[in-house]
Parts: C-alpha cells; structure tokens; sequence
C-alpha cells in the first residue's frame, strides 16, 4: 500500500512550547485532522480494489503509531510500564468506528508521577478523537482479573505497542496459569451458547448481528482464541503450519472474513459509529457500496436479495468451520488428556466407520476415496441409529473434502438413490441429518436444485428464513408431529400424521415445494416437474411420484383457501374437495399445510389460523365422506345447523322464542356461523331482548386465550364496519375476521375475531369495559367516526414498498363482489378501508383478514346499498379509486 499520512506531520514538534506535559488539548487537536484523511485515504484505496484486509491492517498500525508518539510525549517509555494492544485492536482489526482497546500495564503500583502522565496520555487520546477504551492494571491486578473469562479473552490477544518488552508476553501467560485447558475451553464455549442464544441459534436473520451472530465474527475470533492459547500463536496462520488448520481452511475462513469486514466497515461509514448489525435500514446501501447491480428483469429488492445469499452462504461456512475446528481442537487437545477419568467408548459398525462416544468415525483415512458411497452411508447411519448422535471432527474434514467428488455419475448411481431414499426412510433426527448433510455441502451437491436455494432470501417480513433453512424447518415440524408431545399443541394434524402409511411422500414433498424458487415461473409448477423426475429416478411408483409432485404444486392451496375464501360457504368446501379428491391427498396436504405456515414464521401460526384449517380439513372431510357426485344440500345444511345450535342451547329457552329469533336472520346467517355462534348469539339476544346496541366478548370455544370473539347486535347503520374496526385498532387488537350479517329486521349481527396483542381483554375489567363503551359510544353515531390511530408505523415496515392491489370479482352464484386488497399492513388500515366503502355507499358483508409480514391481504364480499352486486363499470371505477387512495396513504 502507498504511503499514508503521517501522523508526525499533525503534531507540534517537541521544542514547540506548546508541547509541555502539562497540557494536551492543543498539541492533539491536528490529530483529528490527520485521522479525517487517514479515513478518507484507506477508503480510497478500498474502491480503488486494495483489499480490505489491508485497509485493516493499514489502520491499525497508523493508530500504533500515534499511541507510540503520544506515550513518548508523556515520557513514559523506559519507566517499567508498558501500552498493550487489547482485543480486536491487539488481533490488529480495527475498522473505521472499532473501539482502541489498550491496557496500560506496570510491574508495581504506579507513582503519584507515573499516575499524572498516564493521565495525560489518556486524555491526549481522547483529544485526538479517538474515544479508547483504557485499563490501567499492575501485574497482580491483571492475575486476580484474569480469572473473568472476558477479561482472560482480551488478554489472549494482547500485543506490545510501546514501553517494556519485559511485559509484552506476561498476559499470556497470566491466562495459561490461570486457566486450564479444559476449563478456558469449556468457558468460552458456554460463552458462545450464550451469544447464540441470544441471536436465535441461528444464522439466517432477517436483520443479522455480523459481529455477534452465528456464523459472524465472533465465531472466527472465537476459533483463534480457543487455539491461540493452547498453541501460543500470535497469528490464525500460524495454526497451519501446525497442522490444526488446513490451508484450504485457512483460505475459506479469511475469504469469509474479509466479506464480513467489509460489510461491517460500510456499516461503520453508513451510520458513522460502531454498528455490527445489518438492520433493513442499511441492507440496500450495503449492497450498493459492495457492487450489486440491478439486472433489467430484477424485482426491486433483487440487489437485496443476492447480497443477502452470499452474506448467508458466508455465514453457513463461517459456521461450519467454527464447530468442525473446536471439535478437532477437543478431540486432539482436550480429549487425550481425559481418558483416565473418561475413557473413549468404542463401538464397531463396519469396516468404515465406528462409534467413539456415540459420534461416527472413519476406521481410516480412505474411506471416502475408496468407498464413494460412504458419503451417503455417513447420513444414513445418523439416520437410522439412535446412538449416532455426530461425526467426529477428523471424519468431518475428511467429508468435506470427498464432496467435491460428487457428479452425475455419483448422483446416477444406484446404490446412491438407494442410500439417499434411505436416509428419507429413517427411524431418527431427520431434521439433524438433513441439516448436516446441508452444512457440509452433500445435500446441495446431491440434489443440485437445492443448492441453489441455500442462502436464498426473500426481502420481506413475511419469510424469516431462507429457503433453504425454511425447508428443513419444514421437515423438523413433520417429524415432530411423530412425538407423543406434539399431541398438546397439534392434537388433530398429530393423529394425521401418526396414520400416513408412506412419511417418505410428505418427507419429499416438504424438500422440493420451494425448491424451485428463484428461477423465475411459477415455483410450484417447476418444483413439481422436478419433484416427479426425482420420485421415479429414486425408485418411487407412477402413483406416489404424483402424490408428491401433486402437493408440491398445491402446497399453497389449502391455507389459501382457509384465509381468503369463506369457508363458511358449501360451495366453497365443495369446490375445494373436488381439487383435493381424496382422504389420502386431503391428510397430506394439511399436515403439509400446518408444517409449511409454522416453518415460514412462527408468528404467523395462532389459534385463529389452526381453527380455519380445521374447520376446512373437517368439511371438506365430510364432503368427501359422502362423495364428491353428491351436490351441496344448502337447506339440509342450515336445518344441521339449527339442529346443533338448538341442542348448545340445552332447552334453555322456549322453542317458539328460539325461532322467532331464528326467522329473523335469513338463510345466509346459518350458512355462514357455526353451531356454538350461532347458540352464542341467541342466548345472548333473548337474554338482552332488542336493546342496542349489544356489545359483548368471550374467549373463542375452539381457541386459546390469544383469540377473543366480539359480538356486536345493533340496528343496521351506514359505516359500521369502519367505526367498529377503528376502535379496535386504538385499542391494539388485531383483526383476524369479520363476520358481518344483516337480518330481515334491519339488525346487523356482526362476529369479529381479534387477538390481543396484551392478552388482557378478558381478564382485565378495566380494559374490558373500556373496549366496550367505546365501541357503544362510535356505534350511537358510526357515521361520525373517524380514524384516530396514532400509532407509529413500526420502524421495519417503513423500508418496505408494498403496492396496492385491488381486484374485484363477481361472485355470480351467492350476488355479490369479492373484493381483495393487498396493501403495506399499517395502523388504522382497517378502518381506512372501511370508511372508503362508507364513502362510495358499500356494504360489508364479510371480511377475511391476513397480515403476512408486511403485506396486508384482505379480502371484502360486498354489495351495493341496495344489496345488489356491482355491475363491471361500477367494480372498475371502486378498484381505481381503492388503490389510488390506498397508496396515497402509504405514503403520506
């Protein structure tokens, strides 16, 4: 690298008067100046293609040399002190904002004198900008600190800057007598089940810690700490020539290293501080500063979305590398040394591997050279052993090394297809199985298809995963479903799943319904072209390859037709059988179905969504049960509900009162409520005769706690739907559905299911009652309401640009408009919505409410005031003039 700024140039000379002991100030202030074109220097260099790892080393021995220049000025050299380079600064990484931590240590206690120039020279560093981080310790005081294993951690990456040389190895070796091998090992490992911890375990965050979580950093440092101190090394590359690391190794980790430096170092430009995590906020500035570029066909956040995958695939490796090291580092420096008080336990398998305490082993080093298949048989042992619990370190670098050897010819190969099918077959851990073969790159290797979705993700808050991870997510949820504890929070799709003759199906299934994403088309389609030619390659039959691509196709089906169709409707549950045709593709395809939702996002799966599913899953059950030839009997349906809510009801209530009530909600009412609301809603009614209006809550029967339902019975006004749902939103309850129902005699029966972002609605009295008056209050005059959210719109939805999609449909069977919108998600859209219905003189008739992410997807069946449809004209001229309103709002 050229040569940079010296600092000496920014400083007064030494028989400058100004350059007296007894002030700093004045004599430092050039030093901002000079660091100013430092920075503007090293960043010059970086776009001008100097390395980043130079850039790095660059700074931090620049600093080197003004900390030498102003400890020299305080006369402090040769006095028994030394300035010892600490941390990050001592492994030589400092990046624009990286803290400079320095210890200042002595051999005794330092004189009233040493103590004044140590001040100064402290101060001098803050003067010149450069805000350390400064310990002042003796040689006792370093031993007694040392026994905290931050404190030891720093110590390990010690580095002399300037003073008495004497010193400059004393930390080290203060850890090596403080801590033992095993002890330093096991805390720093606790210490990093800690941090993972706290970043999820995982490395596939939407908004990543680079610094701190897996596969960040933290994991490189961590490797070098651990061996550094075992090995007394000062450099990772010294670890090669010691036959811990690999040169390969070597290379793969300081490739990700200078990756993830160099998006930490634009973090640190972007945000001028010391900012490690890759909020939404920087990702696109990121991604520019590293060179992404936008393609002619690319979606908006394109750019995003490929510098995310290869922040992720770094990631992956950087974590991979971390666990293969430390495990080698225990099984060669740790393990020997325990054999007395725990002995290896060898088991045999056969001539290719072994158990040693219950992690597989290779018998010799040609396993995988001489045997190919071994690759797959590795797997297929942890798949089929409930003692094989791991791979042991050695056998680990072996793999991966022999992965590369994987081509058609391994992929064509018979017993390969039959080994890999047996591995999906297997009785143990297939979600661990599958997550190795993924790390140590056989599965992307094997099934190329799904190497290209590793790393893939999708800018949006919708899907927090990658594909990739998403998948084998999938796949952990399927396998859970198996356990007896997975009955508590899955009673129904647990039963299912327990009965499906063949799991190999929905394994399959489950590994290519996204497969095929990212490539651009329908991924559904293209996964189930790929899904069958694997199937019949892999020995399946004609018959379960169809199964298999069939749910690849349709994976999405079901929840979308539980979330945005009434369900509520026969026609509608008919419909829906037909596509389905079976009880075998109808148990695949929801326990696919409730697999797939919990794997995309937690979050997303509640008991309001588990309730549509059932409900869909038992109707279409018993349409299929009678045979799909047979039409949907409408009266013979509502007479079934009648029949069931009169029996909720348990003679209660005289049977003339009951169907008083009954005649005076029309035909639609018992086709679109269940038996125990519409035994609810009578009760209530006769209980409370005709006074108005009715407000009242309860916990959903076939839900938890999170679920409420709100009744609301009240003569039929103009802006209902709009004055209701703004209450709910001051109130933070979310709307999941709405059911709204005009009966004969012009009162609206209105059913609102809500969850309660507190969970106190109907334990706290106060907050009960309040909900209720306010909703009495906006419902005396519903044409007055107005939307008076003053919620902010959180901070991650502001970096998206969700663009308003209205389509309006007619429904000609049932006479009325099916409405959809999708939209940003943002407080008081409800009710934005609402009274934009009111303006234009729009009935609500019933409402499917989904937030996914950051999307809104709502979907309206609406009419005119008249009850009447919306002919083409008036439909086109509502769907403009919803958008146009819609994305003004979004972005006001």
């Amino acid at each position: 690298m050229s040569a940079l700024p010296s600092p000496l140039d920014y400083l007064p000379s030494k028989e400058s008067p100004s350059s007296s002991t007894g002030s700093t100030g004045n004599n430092c202030r050039g030093l901002i100046q000079w660091r100013q074109l430092l920075e503007k220097q090293l960043d010059e260099k970086l776009e001008a293609g100097e390395s980043i790892r130079s850039v790095v080393h660059a700074r931090t021995h620049a600093i080197d040399d003004v900390l030498q220049h102003l400890w020299n000025n305080q006369h402090l050299s040769n006095q028994g002190i030394a300035l010892i380079a600490v941390g990050g600064y001592g492994r030589g990484e400092l990046l624009p904002k990286s803290d400079v931590d320095v210890m200042i240590l002595s051999q005794n206690p330092l004189t009233e004198e040493q103590e004044g120039q140590v001040s100064l020279f402290v101060a001098s560093l803050w003067d010149a900008g450069l805000e350390p981080g400064v310990s002042v310790r003796t040689l006792s005081e370093c031993i007694q600190t040392a026994q905290d294993i931050t404190v030891a951690t720093s110590l390990v990456e010690s580095r002399l800057i300037v003073g008495d040389k004497s010193l400059s190895l004393l930390p080290r070796r203060i850890v090596s007598d403080t801590w033992t091998d095993l002890d330093f090992y096991n805390a720093k490992m606790a210490e990093q089940s800690v941090r993972y911890g706290q970043h999820h375990n995982t490395e596939y965050n939407l908004e990543p810690d680079i610094k701190n979580a897996p596969g960040g950093l933290r994991d490189i440092n961590q490797i070098g700490w651990i061996a550094k101190r075992y090995y007394r090394v000062v450099r990772l590359y010294d670890l090669v020539h010691l036959g811990f690391i690999s040169e390969f190794e070597y290379n793969e980790l300081e490739s990700c290293e200078d990756f993830l430096w160099l998006i930490r170092h634009h973090l640190h430009r972007i945000t001028n501080r010391n900012e490690n995590r890759l909020l939404f906020d920087y990702q696109r500035a990121v991604a520019e500063r590293l060179n992404y570029h936008s393609h002619e066909s690319d979606h908006q956040n394109a750019i995003i979305e490929r510098f995310m995958r290869d922040y992720y695939r770094a990631a992956m490796r950087v974590s991979s590398f971390n666990e293969m090291l430390l495990a080698y580092f225990y099984e060669t420096a740790i393990e020997p040394k325990l054999k007395e008080t725990s002995p290896l336990v060898v088991t045999a398998i056969n001539d290719r591997f072994e158990l040693i305490n219950g992690k597989i082993s290779a018998r010799h080093h040609r396993v995988f050279s001489e045997t190919p298949s071994s690759i797959l048989e590795i797997f297929f042992l942890m798949a089929s052993r409930n003692d094989a619990i791991g791979i042991r370190a050695r056998t680990l670098r072996l793999l991966m090394l022999a992965v590369k050897g994987i081509d058609d010819a391994f992929r064509q190969n018979p017993m390969h297809r039959a080994l890999f099918m047996a591995i999906i077959r297997g009785r143990y851990r297939l979600y661990e199985t599958f997550q190795a073969m993924k790390r140590y790159g056989v599965l992307g290797k094997y099934l190329p298809a799904f190497g290209q979705i590793i790393g893939l993700m999708q800018y949006d808050l919708f899907h927090i995963y990658t594909v990739d991870m998403h998948t084998l997510i999938l796949l952990r949820n399927l396998q859970r479903f198996g356990e007896d504890h997975s009955e508590e929070n899955f009673p129904v799709v647990s039963q299912i799943f327990k009965r499906l003759d063949r799991k190999d199906i929905i394994y399959l299934a489950a590994l290519f319904h996204d497969i095929a994403k990212g490539r651009g088309g329908d991924h559904s389609e293209l996964g189930a072209i790929d899904a069958t030619e694997f199937c019949l390659a892999h020995g399946l039959t004609q018959r379960e390859a169809n199964i298999v691509a069939w749910l690849t196709q349709n994976h999405l089906l079901m929840s979308l037709t539980a979330q945005k169709k009434d369900i509520s409707d026969p026609d509608i549950i008919h419909e829906f059988a037909q596509k389905v045709g079976d009880m075998v593709h109808l148990d695949y395809l929801y326990t696919l179905t409730v697999a797939d939702i919990n794997a995309t996002n937690p979050t997303l799966w509640n008991t309001w969504r588990a309730s549509l599913l059932r409900q869909l899953y038992n109707q279409t059950r018993r349409v299929l049960r009678s045979g799909l030839d047979n039409p949907m009997d409408r009266q013979s349906w509502i007479e079934d509900t009648k029949k069931q809510s009169f029996d909720l009801l348990a003679g209660a209530f005289e049977r003339h009162a009951v169907e008083k009530i009954w005649q005076e909600m029309g035909d639609d009412y018992f086709l679109r409520e269940r038996p125990s609301e519409v035994a609810w809603h009578t009760r209530e009614i006769l209980l409370h005769g005709h006074e108005t209006p009715l407000v009242l809550m309860r916990e959903h029967r076939e839900l938890n706690q999170d679920a409420v339902q709100i009744f609301i019975y009240t003569h039929d006004l103009t802006n209902l739907f709009a004055a209701t749902v703004a209450v709910f939103d001051q109130m933070e309850l979310n709307v999941q559905d709405a059911r709204i129902i005009t009966a004969k005699t012009g009162f609206s029966v209105d059913t609102y299911v809500v969850l309660d972002k507190y969970g106190t609605l109907l334990t706290d009295p106060v907050r009960n009652a309040e909900v209720t008056a306010r909703l009495k209050a906006v419902l005396a005059q519903p044409e007055k309401a107005q939307n008076l959210s003053k919620r902010r719109m959180p901070r991650q939805l502001r970096h998206f640009n969700v663009p308003s999609e209205v389509t309006i449909k007619l429904d000609i069977v049932h006479q009325h408009n099916v409405v959809e919108i999708i939209s940003l998600d943002r407080p008081g859209l409800l009710a934005q919505i609402g009274a934009l219905f009111f303006q234009k003189n729009i009935d609500i008739q019933t409402a499917r409410i989904a937030t996914l992410g950051e999307r809104a997807e709502d979907v309206f069946f609406i009419t005119d005031s008249q009850g009447k449809p919306l002919d083409n004209a008036a439909a086109s001229a509502l769907a403009q003039e919803l958008k146009h309103d819609l994305d003004a709002q979004s972005q006001a």
